[in-house]
């Protein structure tokens, strides 16, 4: 039986006070601006090296932007072999509920479902779609196109960085990171809220939990009964480990070969949901949710057990990969690397679409 609890600890003038200081003391939630300016210098030498600062445009040329940013998802599923992504099912913004039904019912979605911007902005509007109602009133809300998805329900996540360099024959993978869902577990009268309040990593989340969930963080759990939230994503609660010790020849083969049946990718991040590592390095029973390019983080940097200083390094690190390649193939195709003016029109655009997606 569920209760409402009596109590809103968001309220409280003590949590906006203990959400400031979890941050300032734990690397892994500062903003993104805090976070790359100390290393700002490294991308501006390449910049001088490539005679611009958007020297990533030609690392996937498939790819628009190469994944940078702008780059539609539904144009980057067709690119992959089709055994290996969700069924996906692209929607207009504004289109009407019978309409959206009927697609659904035409294709064979049926709940769960994922729905998701189709030019994603790290989990923004990411949200599981359990009933008629919640697909409604996501697409009564969304302005931008989006994309609705099979939900696959494997208890597994991980996020592999792979790259090739133009001209090699095979591929490597430089990280894995595994994603823990935020999970609470009841006592029988705390609610969800104060149980997530519990845990420093989690209360730092109760603003967006708020703003999705509403009067359900209110709910009081059974004791002993789970509440999880099956979002892979850093800024949704998730707990990143590097399991970069779980790369091996069988596992690279897999990756490798999915990789190079996609049509000249080289450089990105594939989140992969899967149901065992035994059948993963074999091919079996896993899907990729995501693959994301030239923007990609090596995520495996967010596991607490690192440094910053780590976390620089291989930034750092990946950004010269990241020059290498585009490079490389910029010569491959006879292609200049994207001019100033075309790179300031991709971030206006940008910015412009993530201002719809607030």
């Amino acid at each position: 039986m569920h209760l409402k609890a009596t109590t809103t600890i968001r309220d409280s003038w003590t949590w906006p006070i203990r959400n400031f200081f979890i941050k300032l003391a734990n690397w892994e939630y500062w903003p993104a601006p805090v976070f790359y300016l100390p290393i700002g210098w490294y991308w501006i030498w390449i910049s001088i090296r490539a005679r611009t600062p958007f020297f990533f445009s030609a690392a996937n040329p498939r790819i628009p932007y190469s994944g940078f940013t702008l780059a539609p998802k539904d144009e980057i599923y067709r690119l992959l072999p089709a055994h290996c992504y969700p069924k996906t099912l692209l929607i207009a913004a504004g289109t009407d509920v019978h309409t959206l039904e009927q697609s659904l019912n035409d294709n064979g979605l049926h709940f769960p479902l994922i729905a998701k911007p189709n030019i994603g902005d790290r989990g923004v509007q990411v949200k599981i779609l359990e009933s008629s109602t919640d697909l409604h009133h996501y697409a009564a809300a969304s302005k931008v196109n989006f994309l609705i998805q099979e939900f696959i329900d494997y208890d597994h996540e991980i996020g592999i960085f792979y790259y090739r360099v133009p001209g090699e024959k095979r591929g490597r993978i430089s990280g894995i990171v595994s994603k823990e869902y935020l999970t609470v577990t009841g006592d029988g009268t705390s609610s969800i809220e104060a149980l997530l309040t519990a845990k420093n990593r989690y209360i730092i989340q109760l603003p967006r939990l708020k703003a999705t969930y509403g009067k359900k963080l209110d709910t009081v759990l059974q004791r002993g009964a789970k509440y999880t939230l099956p979002y892979g994503s850093h800024c949704r609660g998730a707990l990143f480990r590097d399991v970069s010790d779980k790369i091996n020849d069988k596992l690279l083969n897999v990756i490798d070969d999915i990789c190079q049946r996609i049509p000249k990718f080289h450089y990105g991040r594939m989140d992969v949901k899967f149901k065992g590592w035994d059948e993963l390095n074999q091919g079996k029973n896993f899907s990729l949710i995501e693959l994301n390019g030239a923007a990609s983080e090596p995520a495996h940097i967010y596991d607490p057990k690192h440094s910053v200083f780590f976390a620089w390094k291989e930034v750092c690190r990946h950004w010269q990969l990241l020059y290498k390649i585009s490079k490389a193939n910029s010569k491959k195709e006879g292609a200049a690397l994207m001019r100033f003016n075309d790179g300031i029109k991709m971030l206006n655009d940008h910015f412009k679409i993530r201002r719809l997606m607030k």
